[in-house]
C-alpha cells in the first residue's frame, strides 16, 4: 500500500504539477489539501483539477476567521511591514498552511507533507521551518527543488499529461492571494525597469481612474484590535473584505519593490494589499496618541524585528511568543478611532481619537487656554544643553569640510 503524502495545494501551475510527479515519480498517494485563507477561487473547480491531475483525495480546510483574527491582526497590531513596505500578507498565511498540513497528516496516517514551493523562494523556509517545529517526524517533499523545470516546461508537463491549468505562456504570472494581499510575481516583472503591466492589478484601481472624489473612512480598534468600520460593529473577515474593496477602488494598496529574499538574492515584488495598508495607517493613528515616546520608539524596532521574524518563516519560535508578549502589551490603551482619507491611490490619516490619549490641549494649544509653563523652558533648555555646553568648552566643535 503507498504512502499517503498531503501536498499543499493552491490550484496553480506548481501544485498541479507537482500531483502528477509525486504520484508517478515518488510512488505516493496524494492527498491534495487547500487552505482556504480567503483566495478567489471554487472548492468544486479545485477538487475536480486535483482529481483530475491525480489526487487519491481532495480536503478543504476553511480558515479565513482564524487567519484573520491570529495572524493578520497581531501582525497589524505590531505595525509589521518587511523592509518598511510589505505587510507580508502571503508570510503571515504559511504558518497556518503548515499547521493544517500537519493536523490532516496525523488524521490521515501520512508519513510526509509536500508543497510547490521553489528552491529561490521564501516560501519553502517558511513552510519547512513551519512543519519542522510543529511535526519534526514527517518528511518534507518539494518536487520544485528536485526537477529541472522552468515555468514553460511546467506548462508543457501539464499539456502532455491533461492536467487542467489556467496559466498560459502568455500570462505566466505567479499569484499568491489571500483576504489580505495579492502578490504578483514572474513574467514580465522579472525586469526591474518594466512597468507592471495593466493586468498584474486585479484589487486597485489606476490612480487615473480612481474616483476625483475622495472617500473618508473611519476605523475603530479595541486593545489594537480593528472591530469597527464606520462607527459599525464589523466581523473580522467583512472588516478586510469591505477595506479591499472601498481602499482598492481608489487605488490604494499597490506596492511595486525590490526586495531582500531569505535566502540571499534581491527579487523584484508587486503587491496589492489596499486593506493592508488602510489599516496600518489607521493603527498607527491611534498608536500616535496613546504611546509614549519611548513606547513608539522601542516599539517601531519591536516591529521590524517582528516583520523580519514572519518574512523569515520563525512564527512557531519561543522568539516569536516573547515578541508576541511585548506587543501585546502596548495595546492595552490602543482603543480609539482614525479617520482616514482614500484618494487617487493615497491613504492619509485626517483625524484621530482615544479616550485614553495623552493629547492634552491646553498644554498644546497657543490660545489663551494654554497651560503649558513657559518659566520652565530656560531652565530646561539650560539642564537638557549642559554636556553639549561641557564639552563644547574643551573639545571645541569641528566645523566639516564645505
Amino acid at each position: 500500500m503507498a504512502e499517503k503524502i498531503i501536498l499543499a495545494y493552491s490550484g496553480g501551475l506548481d501544485t498541479a504539477v507537482a500531483i502528477r510527479w509525486l504520484k508517478e515519480e515518488k510512488g505516493y498517494d496524494v492527498v491534495a489539501l487547500t487552505v482556504d485563507v480567503g483566495m478567489d477561487r471554487q472548492r468544486e473547480e479545485l477538487q475536480s483539477r486535483a482529481m483530475a491531475a491525480g489526487a487519491a483525495s481532495f480536503e478543504w480546510s476553511e480558515v479565513q476567521d482564524e487567519f484573520v483574527q491570529h495572524f493578520v491582526f497581531p501582525a497589524v497590531m505590531a505595525g509589521a511591514q518587511y523592509q518598511g513596505v510589505y505587510p507580508l500578507a502571503t508570510a503571515l498565511s504559511r504558518p497556518l498552511i503548515a499547521r493544517e498540513m500537519v493536523d490532516v497528516a496525523r488524521r490521515e496516517g501520512a508519513t510526509a507533507v509536500a508543497h510547490g514551493c521553489t528552491a529561490k523562494g521564501n516560501d519553502q523556509v517558511r513552510l519547512d521551518v513551519s512543519v519542522q517545529a510543529l511535526a519534526p517526524d514527517l518528511a518534507i517533499v518539494a518536487p520544485l527543488r528536485e526537477w529541472e523545470m522552468d515555468r514553460e516546461s511546467e506548462i508543457d508537463y501539464a499539456h502532455e499529461h491533461n492536467i487542467p491549468i489556467s496559466v498560459t505562456k502568455k500570462s505566466p504570472y505567479s499569484i499568491d492571494e489571500n483576504l489580505y494581499g495579492r502578490s504578483i510575481e514572474t513574467g514580465p516583472l522579472e525586469d526591474p525597469w518594466t512597468e507592471p503591466p495593466d493586468d498584474v492589478w486585479l484589487w486597485t484601481k489606476s490612480p487615473a481612474d480612481a474616483p476625483d472624489e475622495a472617500t473618508y473612512v473611519e476605523i475603530g480598534f479595541e486593545r489594537g484590535v480593528p472591530t469597527t468600520l464606520d462607527g459599525k460593529a464589523t466581523d473580522s473577515v467583512e472588516l478586510i473584505n469591505a477595506l479591499n474593496k472601498v481602499a482598492g477602488e481608489h487605488g490604494v494598496g499597490r506596492i511595486d519593490t525590490i526586495e531582500d529574499r531569505l535566502v540571499g538574492i534581491k527579487s523584484r515584488e508587486v503587491y496589492e494589499a489596499p486593506a493592508g495598508v488602510t489599516l496600518l495607517a489607521a493603527h498607527g493613528a491611534v498608536e500616535s496618541l496613546v504611546l509614549s515616546k519611548e513606547q513608539r520608539r522601542f516599539k517601531a524596532q519591536v516591529a521590524q524585528e517582528y516583520a523580519d521574524l514572519v518574512y523569515n518563516g520563525l512564527w512557531f519560535s519561543t522568539h516569536h511568543q516573547d515578541l508576541q508578549a511585548y506587543i501585546q502589551s502596548t495595546q492595552r490603551y490602543v482603543s480609539g478611532t482614525a479617520r482616514l482619507k482614500l484618494h487617487k491611490a493615497t491613504v492619509t490619516v485626517v483625524g484621530r481619537k482615544a479616550p485614553q490619549s495623552l493629547y492634552d490641549f491646553a498644554l498644546a494649544t497657543y490660545d489663551k487656554a494654554d497651560e503649558f509653563d513657559r518659566t520652565a523652558a530656560v531652565g530646561f533648555i539650560n539642564i537638557w544643553g549642559l554636556p553639549v555646553k561641557v564639552q563644547s568648552q574643551v573639545q571645541p566643535t569641528e566645523e566639516p569640510k564645505r
